[in-house]
């Protein structure tokens, strides 16, 4: 018989309003407006790693999709003029679910004008440490953690380098030529872990294979890295941030080449937001960042389990 009753207990449910209300109190403070954008899109993000949930549209003649981040609409508003605004709403992704993640969860995504990365990494710092207090916060570059924890770095090693690393770890069963994926997999399986739990890590200057939606520039020894960082504390991945592309040529190239992976296995080809690529004209030069508020609540509550922090998780809505 199935259990009627919320998952989490209403000390943490009151613990997580409470948290919501800091974190509006803090961008209001800054002059950040609030927005509200819709959850229905006819376009989600291309992202292979990101699956989006579809519906149809009302007159049931149409695909449309949850969307998985409010980014796309909110980068409409910043082309429009907002200025800086943030976005506390449901987010959707189709398959996840498990200790950290649930189909539907909470995102805390910002865009701020006028701030560098670094400016947007201290703020991130201090929406923490609304949850948990004042934290220390370190930073490295990706090719930094990779050189500490993996004794390789991540520019110049060869893809076999690479594979033999994550197969002296890691008990793998599959095998790719697609240097991403071994990557990702060293940096989520190996090197996550071992960063410090206690304070505030951010990982900066990603390769540039992985920028998303975030710019690229080279540096002194001609790498192409990807002008982006992600947040970790206690063993989470908690924030990704970017200093956003406004090139809508340099966009479409990037949804193809999102598309050409999708093709290689077998995903479905979402299409493209026609109205982002319009807006890119009009982009003001921003920094964004995405932030799971569930997770943050996890962090203010102390608690292992999402379900801990949200009243109804998948099984019981």
């Amino acid at each position: 018989m199935s259990d009627w009753r919320p998952t989490a207990d209403f000390s943490a449910l009151s613990r997580r309003a409470q948290l919501l209300a800091a974190v509006r109190a803090l961008f209001a403070e800054r002059g950040v407006l609030e927005v509200d954008t819709p959850l229905l899109a006819t376009a989600p993000v291309t992202d292979p790693n990101i699956e989006a949930i579809t519906t149809v549209s009302p007159d049931g003649d149409a695909l449309m999709y949850l969307q998985t981040s409010p980014e796309f609409a909110m980068k409409r508003l910043l082309a429009a003029g907002s200025g800086s605004i943030y976005q506390i709403c449901k987010a959707f992704r189709r398959g996840e679910r498990g200790r950290r993640h649930n189909p539907e969860f909470t995102m805390l995504e910002w865009y701020r004008i006028g701030l560098s990365l670094q400016e947007l990494m201290d703020e991130v710092a201090v929406i923490v440490a609304l949850a948990v207090g004042p934290v220390e916060s370190h930073y490295y570059s990706y090719q930094q953690v990779f050189e500490r924890h993996c004794g390789l770095s991540p520019h110049h090693a060869s893809l076999s380098e690479l594979k033999a690393c994550a197969r002296a770890h890691l008990d793998l069963h599959f095998d790719t030529d697609d240097r991403d994926v071994w990557l990702q997999l060293l940096m989520s399986s190996v090197i996550e872990p071992l960063l410090d739990r206690e304070s505030l890590s951010f990982v900066y200057d990603f390769p540039a294979s992985q920028a998303a939606l975030a710019n690229t520039r080279s540096n002194a020894d001609g790498i192409q890295l990807a002008s982006r960082f992600e947040a970790f504390y206690a063993g989470m991945e908690l924030a990704n941030g970017y200093d956003e592309l406004r090139d809508a040529n340099e966009l479409v190239r990037r949804i193809r080449d999102d598309h050409a992976r999708r093709a290689e296995n077998n995903q479905i080809l979402p299409p493209i937001d026609r109205h982002l690529l319009k807006a890119m004209a009009t982009l003001p030069e921003c920094v964004g960042v995405a932030m799971g508020f569930d997770r943050l609540a996890m962090l203010a509550c102390d608690v292992e389990r999402i379900d801990e922090v949200i009243a109804f998780p998948l099984e019981r809505a």
